[in-house]
């Protein structure tokens, strides 16, 4: 079959547009700054952080108006981690805070003279981790907004006074070690000198990839800058802040300052130095070690450090007229010279390779024979805890290193997104919503300490929640964990959940996820749970997950904490129960926003009094009777005389020193706009759905009707329970997931089991 010339043609023109990026002189080079300053002005430190947040984002804050916020957010790392990758890698959201947070010190320049080295146990998945941060680098740097450059010149040979028909003779014996000499043309070769026919220029690259701006000497660079740059935000931020300050500070490397010094004393002429001076797109590419090296244990260290390339050299002695004044010489670390080193595991060879690294770190140079190169890369590592004490060296080195730790999945909803990738996404049709989670939680309980300090110093007596958690609080902590709070803690506990009290059980995670079941071994314990639990037509309910851990896999509850099992059934029952009855609340919203207007209006008159509320326009009677029957809806029917008194202060106070003042006078909210009311409104409705199921619960043909639902025989029931029961089913399906069956599954377990009466707070 004859190749289409088209085809090959079409090819190379895609070849060229998307991968071949080709150098430009220094002049346009810094059109370019001018025009695109946030691009050219980064070092790999801001180009990582830059990777990280264009495929991150900003992440989710749950609670935006949450005063004690600690910007503990959700950040959705799918596409760094996950998409496009072999072996996907899943952040929770412990993992993914502790990142951004480490990321965005890097772009605020506290990143210098340091290495990385992420902490965790084997089956955490680090290895993956750092693969996939990799990749994703790499193929940043190969887009438009990850496009950086490095220096390259070109010595034009007729300005330093060769004659165009001037071939630069190379001596054979310097090239013995780099070519067969049969591969050279004999038509080159003469009496043991090599002629090399020449372009207009000899190509010499900056083997430490320094970036093009340094070759401006330091002294001129702020002049130069201040002139180009006409962004006047980024040229403050340029002058100012500290993640630039390596544009004023650095220095070129050894080759690329001796090539500039030689050259303006051959020349005597800066301008013609630099139009010498081109900038060419920086090339990663792991597998090459250019701008990435990755080194494991087995890969041996090379017997030498010093690298050269003696052709180039030759070319250089001849080109200069002198074999002194450039050294064409640099070491391993110049690869990576403003680029990632990383080191897979601290054992074998690679306890020789961190060693060597303590010199470079502590003060940012190497030694290559006698001259000293830059070393300004991105040190990374990787380590089991128990390789700690492979790390040898003084105490200024040990103070340099920064150690980021990698749990085990501490987050129930990252550990479902394993479950679902390593088995399918259907497996979560196969069970009722919440229990999935569930599974997982009892997975993160063997990981989790069993007491936290924290907790029970915010919490005081766990015993007040035995309906909703455990008495160690390890639920309450994986919600925290998972950025949710609760919404069966008290008013009082909500108030003091402050953020010192969020910083100090969030750095708990710091000492937890080292131990209890390992990542393999979740895989292996789910695998063995669904394969004896999901059948055709039947859904996975709690009393599964019990039964296979009490029962089926009795060894395992040896890791699991006492009671825990028994307490995520009451967690589980309390969630169902609200599920359902937000699911039956249909209440006169019009109405309710009324009642808590005409309080809010009331609270500021003594008893006795009639008044037009200003916000509604209906007439209240104040009375002792009236405050009453609202404080009741608020606080339960419990509540004493004093403590409905007490809130009632508390309310008036708020509406006279926040409320009124400050909400609607000074920034113009309506009242249902305010926080006190939107507080009132969430306590008001939370109780009237308490007592939204009590028409029913002794109703036996609201049951029946349930299990009728999408029968024949449905029909049969009078008009008002077909309405309430079809109302019920379609909002749990719509809102909460279930499917017909599972939605009739829940309603009567939760009916069953009496949940409503259990959990009432009267």
């Amino acid at each position: 079959m004859k190749a289409d010339k088209n085809i090959i043609h079409h090819l190379s023109q895609k070849i060229t547009e998307r991968e071949h990026r080709a150098a430009m002189p220094m002049k346009d080079f810094l059109n370019v700054a001018a025009e695109k300053p946030r691009l050219i002005f980064r070092n790999i430190f801001q180009m990582l952080y830059d990777m990280i947040k264009s495929n991150v984002g900003e992440g989710v804050d749950e609670y935006p108006d949450d005063p004690e916020s600690i910007h503990y957010v959700y950040y959705d790392c799918t596409k760094l981690f996950v998409e496009g990758s072999d072996h996907p890698f899943f952040a929770d959201r412990i993992f993914a805070n502790r990142l951004i947070n480490l990321f965005s010190a890097f772009r605020h320049g506290t990143q210098q003279n340091r290495i990385y080295i992420f902490i965790g146990p084997q089956g955490c998945g680090k290895s993956t981790f750092l693969n996939n941060l990799l990749m994703k680098f790499e193929q940043y740097t190969k887009t438009p907004d990850g496009l950086t450059y490095e220096t390259l010149w070109r010595l034009n040979w007729k300005d330093l006074g060769h004659a165009p028909e001037q071939d630069i003779p190379v001596i054979l014996s310097q090239l013995r070690n780099l070519a067969d000499e049969t591969l050279i043309p004999k038509k080159h070769a003469r009496e043991g000198v090599l002629s090399l026919p020449m372009k207009n220029y000899l190509e010499v690259p900056c083997p430490s990839h320094d970036h093009p701006l340094l070759i401006i000497p330091k002294a001129y660079r702020k002049e130069v800058l201040d002139q180009l740059i006409t962004d006047r935000k980024f040229k403050e931020k340029l002058f100012t802040e500290k993640q630039y300050q390596w544009v004023f500070r650095d220095n070129p490397c050894t080759i690329c300052i001796s090539l500039y010094q030689t050259l303006l004393n051959l020349l005597d002429a800066p301008e013609k130095v630099f139009d010498m001076v081109f900038a060419r797109p920086y090339e990663f590419n792991r597998r090459l070690g250019q701008g990435i090296s990755v080194f494991n244990p087995g890969d041996k260290i090379a017997r030498t450090n010093i690298h050269t390339n003696e052709l180039l050299q030759s070319q250089l002695n001849n080109l200069l007229r002198d074999s002194n004044r450039v050294k064409y010489i640099f070491s391993r670390y110049a690869n990576t010279n403003n680029g990632i080193y990383a080191i897979m595991d601290v054992k074998d060879h690679n306890k020789e390779r961190l060693a060597n690294l303590h010199g470079i770190i502590s003060e940012g140079v190497h030694k290559v024979e006698d001259i000293e190169e830059n070393v300004n890369s991105l040190f990374l590592a990787l380590m089991n805890p128990e390789d700690r004490g492979n790390i040898v060296g003084t105490q200024s080195f040990i103070d340099r290193i920064s150690f980021i730790l990698v749990p085990y999945v501490l987050d129930y909803n990252t550990e479902v997104k394993i479950y679902k990738n390593t088995f399918g996404s259907q497996i979560e049709t196969m069970f009722l919503p919440r229990v999935l989670q569930n599974f997982a939680k009892v997975i993160i309980s063997t990981r989790l300490k069993e007491q936290s300090v924290s907790l029970l110093d915010w919490i005081g007596d766990p015993e007040k929640y035995q309906l909703y958690c455990d008495s160690n609080l390890q639920l309450l902590k994986m919600d925290i964990y998972a950025g949710v709070i609760p919404s069966w803690l008290t008013q009082e506990d909500r108030k003091s959940f402050t953020a010192r009290r969020r910083q100090s059980i969030i750095a708990d995670s710091e000492m937890e996820g080292n131990a209890g079941f390992s990542g393999r071994d979740s895989i292996k314990i789910f695998n063995e749970f669904y394969t004896s639990y999901a059948k055709e037509g039947t859904l996975i309910n709690m009393a599964m997950v019990c039964n296979f851990f009490r029962q089926h896999r009795k060894e395992l509850s040896a890791s699991i904490p006492d009671g825990f099992l028994y307490s995520l059934v009451n967690s589980y029952n309390y969630t169902v129960l609200q599920e359902v009855q937000e699911c039956l609340y249909d209440y006169n919203e019009e109405r309710i926003a009324k009642d808590i207007q005409n309080y809010l209006f009331a609270v500021n008159f003594e008893t006795g009094r009639t008044e037009r509320c200003i916000y509604t326009g209906e007439i209240i009677d104040i009375s002792d009777d009236y405050f009453e029957a609202f404080e009741r809806l608020i606080l339960g029917h419990q509540a004493d005389a004093d403590k409905r008194q007490k809130f009632r202060k508390e309310v008036q106070s708020q509406y006279i020193s926040k409320t009124l003042t400050q909400d609607i006078l000074l920034e113009g909210k309506f009242i249902t706009e305010t926080d006190a009311y939107k507080s009132l409104r969430e306590r008001y409705v939370h109780n009237l759905k308490e007592k939204v199921m009590d028409p029913f619960m002794k109703n036996d043909n609201f049951r029946r009707a349930i299990k009728d639902y999408g029968a024949e025989a449905f029909n049969a029931y009078d008009k008002r329970i077909r309405r309430e029961v079809r109302f019920l089913i379609e909002n749990l399906m719509g809102k909460y997931g279930y499917t017909e069956q599972g939605a009739k599954e829940i309603c009567i377990y939760v009916i069953d089991s009496d949940l409503a009466k259990t959990y009432t707070s009267t």
